[in-house]
Formats: structure tokens, sequence, C-alpha cells
């Protein structure tokens, strides 16, 4: 006997006031609610940017939503703000399997390896020549190829640059990659040295880490709170080991705009960098951290991913519960109550069986988050009870 198809939707938390929720309207929402407009597909995987969002669905088609002012959702614009998902038209002939929000630009890639940008490209970060209108400005309203000599295999976005792993496991970059004015901007890619057999990239808003298949990371970029991990607040041009996660197996990362984080083949969380607002998840002890620390907190829950935003962040478990932490303020952390705190709390999925389902005994479980600016999405997926 078959399965029964898999059931799932998108939830969408926190700041409303550009649309980011998705929902239609501009209201915050303290706890996990659904996206309704994207109930007919099957999202794979979801971006929150800064103000604005985006989902991958099965097919390869990308949606996007929010924040609209320098073109970062991919269509021609109608409205500043767009608070219900709509494709990107230019993308419809390709199939998408990955994507990126940075400061004001997006980055996606498809199955062929092929990159694109579009938004905000003042700083050379949508990788062409930034030609600067009166108000400073430069933007790509819709979708065009960049690195176009790169065979990509994954995109990550900055506040300024963007940077990409190829399918031979080398990084390349462009863009602002320092606060503007600290470095000359540069529009072609420019390999990273010193990097080989990469596996996954996390980026920042100013800062980037690799990790290779070895199990080694790398971080370079700014550090102004300790997000590299590397013991000081010195930044680096160029990437440095942080040794503070030797002898660790390490299976993935995540980089928020100023903090940092690396989760263990065992489901362990260390983190690192600015902890005001609780967002590293030291319970109260908000400060910030030079190296790489244990979540002691989250010992034991068996943490499969883990995202950071700009001033929060959410840990997933294996069996499909959320755990978030930090700043509290327009219910990202999607308590039900506007609590800033740096101990890990659960996130309730409140939500009625899907119409699909025979029997109300089931439960919804996460199985991908995502955090933004100042909102949180996540993809859940309804789960029978078994007899």
């Amino acid at each position: 006997m078959a399965p029964p198809p898999r059931v799932t939707t998108v939830l969408a938390w926190g700041s409303g006031e550009d649309g980011q929720l998705g929902m239609g309207g501009n209201e915050e929402k303290d706890w996990a609610h659904c996206v309704e407009a994207l109930e007919p597909y099957n999202v794979t995987a979801v971006v929150a940017g800064s103000r604005n969002s985006l989902a991958i669905c099965d097919d390869g088609r990308l949606f996007t939503w929010g924040w609209n002012q320098r073109g970062t959702l991919g269509h021609p614009p109608s409205t500043k703000t767009e608070s219900t998902p709509s494709p990107v038209d230019a993308l419809s002939g390709v199939r998408i399997v990955q994507a990126a929000i940075g400061g004001w630009h997006c980055l996606a890639v498809d199955d062929k390896g092929r990159a694109y940008a579009w938004g905000g490209n003042e700083y050379g970060q949508c990788g062409e020549e930034p030609e600067r209108k009166e108000d400073g400005t430069k933007a790509l309203r819709t979708p065009q190829r960049c690195a176009p000599k790169l065979k990509v295999r994954q995109v990550a976005a900055g506040g300024t640059h963007s940077v990409v792993l190829t399918q031979e496991g080398h990084v390349w970059t462009w863009g602002q990659p320092w606060p503007p004015g600290d470095i000359k901007q540069i529009s072609t890619p420019v390999r990273v040295q010193g990097l080989q057999n990469v596996r996954v990239i996390a980026v920042g808003a100013f800062h980037n880490l690799a990790l290779t298949d070895e199990g080694i990371l790398w971080a370079w970029g700014n550090n102004e709170y300790g997000q590299l991990g590397i013991g000081d607040t010195q930044p680096r041009s160029q990437p440095i080991r942080v040794e503070g996660l030797s002898g660790l197996l390490l299976v993935d990362i995540a980089a928020g705009g100023w903090h940092s984080t690396a989760l263990t083949d065992e489901g362990e969380v260390y983190a690192w960098g600015r902890g005001e607002h609780g967002r590293l998840g030291f319970g109260d002890d908000k400060s910030s951290h030079m190296v790489p620390l244990k979540v002691e907190f989250l010992a034991g829950e068996d943490i499969v991913q883990v995202s950071c935003g700009g001033t929060h962040s959410v840990a997933l478990t294996r069996d499909g519960r959320m755990f978030s932490y930090g700043r509290g303020d327009h219910g990202r952390l999607g308590y039900g109550r506007k609590v800033t705190t740096g101990h890990p709390l659960d996130v309730p999925i409140d939500l009625p069986p899907p119409k699909t389902s025979t029997s109300s005994d089931g439960q919804w479980q996460a199985k991908y988050v995502a955090c933004g600016g100042r909102h949180t999405l996540a993809i859940a997926e309804w789960t029978e009870a078994r007899d």
C-alpha cells in the first residue's frame, strides 16, 4: 500500500509591515500562521530576508513577496511592497533549486548551475557595474545571469556582496564585502584564495563562513563582534580557520547579521558573535563571544538545522519542533507574546489538520526554518498518528 501524499504548509510570523509574511496585509503575527496563497504548491524551501521573503517549489518555480523598492522581488514593481506571494515570471523557463536574499538584492541558482541576481546593485552585488543614478542607486528589476563562467552549487548574499560555491568546491565573491568605504567594490567574481573542497557556505551582513568536506570551518570578513569566532575582533580579508571547533564533526553552519552558528553530527549547536538580545541562546548572558561556545540549553534536543536572523535564531529538532530565542518584539519568536530571551523556547504550531486528512489524530512537524530581519518562515508537514 502506497504511503499517503505529503501534506506541507508554509508558516510565517513576526513583522508584516512590508508584507513579508505573505498574508495579504501588513499586520504582524506573534504566532505561526499559514501562508494561504502558497497552499496549492509544494514548497520545498523558504528564505527570509531583512524585509522580504521567497519560496521555491518542487517544480522549480520561485515566488517572492514583501519589500520591493529596489526590485528585490524580481518582477516589474507595481507598489513599494507586495503582501501576497507571486511568481518571478522572468525565471519561469528554468528550474530554481536554491536562492538567497541579501540586504537589497537576491540570488538564485538553477538545476544546471546557472546563477541569477536581481535587486539593488549599488555596490556591484548583482555582478554588473553599478551605474549610479542621481539618488545614488542602481537596481536590476528582473533577474539577470551573473557569474556566467561559473557552474554554481550554492548562492549566499550579504549586506552588499555576493558569494557563490561552485560545483568544484571553490568559493567566489563580488560586490562590496565590507561596510561601504572600507574596501573597493568589485562587480566581477573573484575567487577566494585558500579554500578547497568546500561543502557549504553561509554569509552574514559582512562576514562569511565556509565548511569543507573535511569538517574544517573557515571564516573571513568583518569581525567587530567576534562573529568570525577566532578569538579577537580584528577583520580578516582572507579565510582563517576557526580553531575553537577543531575535533568536532560539523555538518552545517549558519550566519545571521552579526552572529554565527555551527551544528555537529550529534545535534549540538555552537554559537558566537554578537550576543545582544540573547540571539546566541546563552540564557541571561547577552554579551558578545569571540569564540564558539556550546548552546547548553539545546543539549539533548538533536538539532538538525539552525537559522540565524538579524537579531534572533531558531533551532529545528529532528522530530519537527522549533526553539526560538533572541529579540522578541514584533512577534518574531512565535511564542504568542513579545518576549526577548536568551533561553530557547518551543514555538507552537497551533493549526487545524489539513482538509485532506482523514483523521484529526496527528500533528504538524516543522521541516525547515528561515529567520529574517524581523520575521520568521518555516515549512511544516502533517504527520498522521500511528496506530
